[in-house]
């Protein structure tokens, strides 16, 4: 059987199964329902969250013929099997960063006019709708404003401030969201499960946070490790071939920081360097290490921490020895590091006397009190 890659071999079919965008799938299910579709929508928002599979799927349920109690498309009609089978002739998709001339855009208005063979509804897909031209922009206005009653624009884009307002005020404006390293972990199990595939929660963890809030990279990156680890997958395989630094580091310089042991935090910044990372990557990691620190402080902020339970633990034990004043310190010192790091002409000095100072708060804090 011929391999597919876990990104389209599980991408979407109805609104349902689509995570993270709750609030919009039920809008669009709602207008479906009482019948109240626009003639233009914009859907915006960061990259492999859903855009122009959310696009599909309605294209898909406005023409389905046996619409289901939910007002899911049914998958069995002509019309579905044709839109499943890539074959439909009602769905249209333009890539505007490829096809961003007026003549690419008059030929699609040439289309518009065309009512679809089958189906009610043809829709109009245009993805990176940002990447137009001006004039582009300028001659698709009015067919955009007053389409025939058979079309449907929908336009996609990461750049929603690029987008001229006379095309903003033409459409309905979805706003997707990022996915939560929570939901991408959940729905990475669930692959993981059918394709028969163990892997630690730790290392799922590590693989959506990997993937910064966009499904489709995290589904790219399991690929990745699965290529890599085959059918068992640990943490650790996880982190070294993703060149991830192990929290581990983190945890142990800070116990030196409190224990204001120079020397063990060299040492570890050190063996840290051999591994192949360079200062810049750590101390980001270990601002962000301190960032969470911080949010463990508070019982109510514990929430916004996006590791497993297993570090989550970690990061709650070691947040009871550190004071606020200590982190909210250690925090300035680190950004401070991170601003004058390009700079530096010696880059390994910089961060070196960065973590000399972290290593003297206590101590600095006691010589303002006495």
């Amino acid at each position: 059987m011929e391999y597919i890659v876990s990104a389209r071999k599980y991408r979407p079919g109805t609104f349902s199964s689509v995570e993270g965008q709750e609030n919009i799938t039920q809008t669009l299910k709602n207008a479906i329902k009482n019948k109240q579709l626009a003639h233009a929508y914009l859907f915006c928002g960061p990259r492999g969250v859903g855009k122009t599979t959310c696009a599909r799927i309605f294209a898909k349920t406005i023409n389905c013929e046996n619409l289901g109690p939910d007002f899911e498309a049914c998958n069995e009609c002509t019309s579905c099997k044709a839109f499943n089978e890539n074959r439909s002739y009602n769905i249209h998709e333009l890539d505007a960063a490829s096809n961003n001339s007026v003549d690419d855009i008059r030929l699609l208005i040439d289309k518009v006019r065309v009512a679809p063979q089958m189906g009610r509804y043809s829709v109009y897909i245009i993805d990176e709708v940002h990447m137009l031209s001006s004039s582009a922009f300028n001659a698709f206005l009015k067919t955009l404003e007053e389409p025939p009653v058979h079309a449907i624009f929908i336009l996609a884009t990461t750049e929603k401030h690029k987008i001229l307002p006379t095309i903003l005020s033409r459409c309905q404006t979805f706003d997707f969201n990022r996915i939560t390293v929570e939901v991408a972990s959940k729905y990475l199990r669930l692959v993981a499960q059918k394709e028969g595939v163990e892997i630690e929660d730790e290392a799922l963890n590590v693989i959506a946070t990997k993937a910064d809030g966009a499904m489709r990279d995290a589904l790219s990156i399991f690929d990745q490790i699965v290529a890599f680890c085959g059918r068992n997958i640990t943490y650790q395989q996880v982190i070294t071939n993703l060149n991830v630094l192990d929290y581990d580091y983190y945890i142990r310089l800070v116990d030196a920081f409190l224990k204001e042991d120079t020397t063990s935090a060299l040492l570890i910044f050190n063996e840290i360097l051999n591994r192949g990372f360079d200062g810049s990557h750590f101390i980001s990691g270990l601002s962000s290490h301190l960032r969470d620190l911080m949010m463990c402080r508070d019982p109510q902020t514990v929430a916004l921490l996006e590791v497993g339970s297993t570090i989550k633990q970690k990061y709650l034990d070691q947040a009871k020895n550190c004071s606020n004043d200590f982190l909210y310190e250690a925090l300035k010192l680190c950004n401070e590091c991170e601003m004058n790091y390009r700079l530096a002409r010696n880059k390994r000095l910089q961060v070196e006397f960065t973590l000399l100072s972290l290593s003297r708060i206590l101590s600095e804090k006691k010589k303002l009190l006495n």
